[in-house]
């Protein structure tokens, strides 16, 4: 069942949104093959609060709007359908669930290998014309995947302890 929002979650939603675009956006590394992003913090908060659907939304929006106003490439509907994808599997990872070691490793291994290893490399290879072969796009990419994984599982499973979920949570049920 979709859950109903309030003003004061979408609020919220739309303050995690901005706080995406500005990680990924802002302070995100990016070059033609590579971004390195820590929006995926207040993604894992938005999931743990709103679900896997609003998070999908949520995360959608961010793209759009992080590729409208700052973008540093052509946009391109693959990446949204990412955010989305990510946004369900952070919901379903994190969504009243408390944020372990195991499920934030579980979580980032999926993201990894579904979003970051099948589908980036294939949006990359329609957008620049190169071969899914080319090993400038997947060299980087496995480096990428090693060196995140630990710090992606590390840093969610960090914020997704200091932050207080559950008190936050109650605020969000609707009336």
């Amino acid at each position: 069942m979709l859950k109903k929002i309030n003003i004061y979650s979408m609020t919220t939603i739309s303050f995690l949104v901005a706080l995406m675009v500005i990680l990924s956006q802002v302070f995100g590394l990016e070059t033609q093959f590579l971004k390195i992003t820590f929006d995926f913090i207040p993604e894992v908060v938005m999931a743990s609060l709103f679900g896997p659907f609003w998070t999908a939304v949520g995360a959608s929006i961010a793209d759009v709007i992080g590729n409208t106003l700052l973008g540093k490439a052509p946009f391109f509907i693959g990446f949204t359908l990412n955010a989305f994808i990510g946004g369900l599997i952070y919901g379903a990872f994190f969504y009243k669930k408390k944020v372990t070691l195991n499920k934030a490793f579980f979580c980032v291994l999926l993201n990894t290998l579904l979003i970051s290893l099948c589908l980036t490399p294939i949006w990359l290879s329609i957008m620049y014309g190169v071969p899914l072969t080319d090993g400038k796009l997947w060299s980087l990419r496995i480096v990428k995947a090693a060196i995140m994984l630990p710090v992606q599982t590390g840093l969610i499973y960090f914020f997704g302890n200091a932050i207080p979920i559950k008190s936050l949570g109650r605020r969000f049920v609707s009336q």
